[in-house]
C-alpha cells in the first residue's frame, strides 16, 4: 500500500510531481473539451458507418429486388419458349397431317387420270383393232367376189352388194 507511505507525499520525490502532471494534464484535457471532442468525432465516425450500413442495406434489398424480377422474367420466358415450342410441335404435326391429305389427294388424281389415260388408249386400240378387221374383212370379202365375178361376167346384184358393203364399214 504505497499510498499511505509519508514518504510519496514529500515534496522532492519524482513521483509525486509526475502524479500531479498527469492530474493536471487530465484536468487541462477535461476543460478543453477534449472528451466531448473526441466523443463527438466517434460519434460522427459511427454516424458515417451506420449510414454507408444503410446505404448497402439499401443496395443489397435493390440487388434482390432486382434479381427476383430477373428470376421472375426468366421464368416468364421459359413459359413462353415452353409454350411457343408446343406450338410450333401443334403446327407442324397439323402441317404433316396436311401435307400428307394433299400428297394422296394428288397421287390419287394421278392414278385416276393415269386409269383414265389407259381406258382411252384401250378404248382407241379396241376401236382401231375393228376398223382394221372390217378394211380386212371388206377387202377378203371383195377380193372373194373379185374371184367369183372373174368367173362369171356380171351379176347386178352382187355389184350392188359390194358397193353397200364398203359405205357400211365406213
Amino acid at each position: 500500500m504505497e499510498f499511505f507511505n509519508p514518504h510519496l507525499y514529500s515534496l522532492d520525490n519524482p513521483e509525486l510531481w509526475v502524479a500531479v502532471g498527469l492530474i493536471a494534464f487530465f484536468v487541462i484535457v477535461i476543460i478543453a473539451g477534449v472528451p466531448k471532442l473526441v466523443a463527438g468525432v466517434l460519434d460522427a465516425k459511427a454516424h458515417r458507418i451506420q449510414s454507408e450500413l444503410d446505404e448497402a442495406a439499401r443496395l443489397r434489398a435493390e440487388a434482390e429486388a432486382l434479381l427476383a424480377q430477373i428470376r421472375a422474367e426468366k421464368a416468364e420466358a421459359e413459359a413462353q419458349a415452353a409454350e411457343m415450342l408446343k406450338a410450333a410441335e401443334a403446327d407442324a404435326r397439323l402441317m404433316e397431317a396436311e401435307a400428307k391429305v394433299k400428297l394422296e389427294e394428288t397421287l390419287k388424281r394421278r392414278q385416276d387420270l393415269a386409269e383414265r389415260r389407259i381406258a382411252q388408249a384401250e378404248a382407241q386400240a379396241s376401236a382401231e383393232v375393228k376398223a382394221a378387221a372390217a378394211d380386212l374383212a371388206a377387202r377378203a370379202a371383195e377380193q372373194i367376189l373379185a374371184a367369183r365375178l372373174a368367173g362369171q361376167k356380171s351379176d347386178p346384184l352382187l355389184d350392188a352388194a359390194i358397193a353397200q358393203i364398203g359405205s357400211r364399214l365406213n
